[in-house]
């Protein structure tokens, strides 16, 4: 099993521009930030500013080996939701510029579909390209998946690509509902993970 640890300062830039590889045609991300002339540097930003300024301070971000493989969390009741949060922040509206206002409607529409039961909130997870299929992926989310599982308490996300439907579904996750946004041409699948009880 690849080594995991929490992310310190050290590893944002790394891990951004690992996340910025993961991410750059996300079509989420890709509807926030349209113009693919700038999206990477857009991305850097994003991400840099995700880090350190929710994940680092009021989540739980994980990653490997040479920030191959990044994921990041929101523990229950730990405020504002994270991308909420960073868009209102005014560091990441002058990112957005233009696209500040569609990005904020786009995150009150999925925001209305999130279950008010307390959960850990996946908010992130992005695998360098070259590193994917390896495995890391599954590493980097063990350690809160175990947290939940000892504590009782249910995992939620939000995927905006099809094909990760059977990735997240491999780890206990289920479709619970879907999200169209059709301006944006953007579907998103809704997936909730109920604790694993211990075998007796």
């Amino acid at each position: 099993m690849p080594q995991v640890h929490l992310v310190i300062p050290a590893d944002v830039p790394v891990a951004a521009a690992s996340l910025v590889r993961a991410f750059h045609d996300d079509p989420m991300l890709a509807y926030m930030f349209p113009n693919a002339r700038t999206r990477e540097r857009a991305l850097l930003r994003f991400f840099k500013l995700q880090l350190r300024q929710t994940y680092m301070k009021r989540g739980l971000a994980y990653t490997t080996e040479e920030c191959r493989s990044t994921a990041l969390w929101m523990p229950p009741c730990s405020g504002p939701p994270p991308i909420r949060d960073a868009v209102a922040q005014l560091p990441m509206l002058l990112v957005l510029g233009r696209r500040a206002g569609a990005a904020l409607r786009l995150v009150q529409i999925v925001e209305s579909r999130r279950p008010k039961t307390p959960h850990y909130y996946l908010g992130g997870l992005g695998t360098d390209p070259l590193w994917q299929g390896r495995g890391l992926a599954t590493a980097v989310m063990a350690p809160v998946l175990d947290i939940c599982d000892r504590e009782g308490r249910a995992a939620y996300l939000e995927s905006s690509t099809e094909s990760n439907v059977a990735f997240y579904s491999h780890r206990g996750f289920e479709v619970t509902g879907e999200v169209t946004v059709p301006e944006a041409a953007l579907r998103l699948w809704l997936m909730w993970r109920e604790p694993s009880r211990p075998t007796l």
